[in-house]
């Protein structure tokens, strides 16, 4: 029994391996994204020149949200790889960032509230920045799942905080 039971455990430990793809497809996401960024870079080059200062900053608003969108795909992929499959070995790499292999699964979920908010509040700027041409349901809406995100983000950190001082106090 006790080597079926090792069996068991031998399986479902290198089952971790399964999420391997997932987060290869998350690297091929960033190449997606970084064909979207030069095609979008290609054109905010003529917004720049030939559009209003409205739509130059629409243009480059949009740049930073593809920008933020594969900096969340980052986090995700190294702080969910080291979380949920091994250690990536970078052989004391000197550009190895400071929070790999730091970053618990509760700071992962911050890190993620925290980016979708910023990406929310890009989104958020550029209906402010195109207001004339927003409803208002769109921006009523814009901005009630900014909000909504915001306040989920708190509650996380809150969450996070209370079950914190009460893992200190056992």
């Amino acid at each position: 029994m006790k080597r079926v039971e090792h069996a068991l455990e031998v399986l479902i430990f290198g089952s971790r391996w399964l999420l391997a793809p997932f987060y290869i497809g998350l690297v091929l996401g960033i190449v997606l994204l970084l064909v979207k960024f030069v095609k979008t870079f290609v054109g905010a080059v003529s917004v720049v020149f030939s559009g209003t200062g409205g739509e130059a900053m629409l243009a480059i608003l949009s740049l930073v949200d593809i920008a933020l969108v594969a900096n969340l795909l980052i986090i995700i992929i190294f702080a969910g790889y080291e979380n949920f499959v091994s250690k990536i070995d970078t052989g004391g790499h000197e550009d190895r960032p400071s929070w790999m292999g730091h970053v618990t699964f509760s700071d992962l979920k911050l890190k993620l509230i925290g980016s979708i908010v910023a990406i929310s509040g890009v989104e958020l700027l550029k209906y402010f920045i195109n207001v004339r041409q927003a409803s208002r349901d769109d921006m009523a809406w814009a901005i009630a799942i900014h909000l909504v995100l915001v306040f989920s983000g708190v509650m996380f950190a809150l969450m996070d905080r209370l079950s914190g001082i009460k893992a200190d106090n056992h």
